[in-house]
């Protein structure tokens, strides 16, 4: 018991507990099994090391969820993953699957305002910060246009019958 009355946790019961939840939220944002698996880790190794008190089991678990979505947004900012993903993975869409001109006619058949935005991303591989100031976009709108980008290609290339 810890000198505020909420139990101590062993790594175990740690993990028992909360690596469930943390591997939902972090795979619910990154659609990532093995991103999701980092995160968790990531989130439980902070914990450990805070050796921090709680106030309750309810503290506890807002302190975890917390530290989830700041090491998720750590994580997908991340230069590392920026240039993993490619625009191939972000459509669901392979090179093996189709030519690669297959993907640049469908970017080509996107309204304005999201070829823009793909392009600069993926085949000048620029960051979000810069495209914002290319666009004069806050960085918010730039991700809102490669999102609902990416959903508009990816819808373009299933109509194709190019994406299953």
């Amino acid at each position: 018991m810890s000198k505020n009355g909420v139990a101590e946790l062993s790594a175990r019961e740690l993990v028992d507990k909360y690596s469930a939840m943390i591997y939902r939220l972090a795979y619910a944002r990154l659609q990532s099994n093995a991103d999701a698996e980092d995160v968790t880790q990531e989130v439980l190794l902070r914990y450990i090391r805070a050796d921090k008190s709680f106030n309750d089991e309810e503290h506890r678990k807002a302190w975890l969820l917390k530290v989830t979505v700041n090491v998720i947004k750590t994580l997908a900012t991340s230069a590392h993953r920026r240039h993993d993903v490619e625009l191939e993975e972000a459509s669901g869409v392979t090179y093996e699957q189709q030519e690669p001109s297959g993907v640049k006619e469908a970017v080509a058949q996107l309204p304005e305002k999201y070829k823009v935005a793909i392009h600069l991303f993926y085949f000048e591989q620029l960051t979000i910060e810069q495209i914002s100031k290319i666009l004069n976009k806050s960085q918010g709108t730039v991700k809102s246009l490669l999102s609902r980008g990416r959903d508009k290609l990816r819808e373009l290339l299933s109509e194709e019958g190019q994406y299953v």
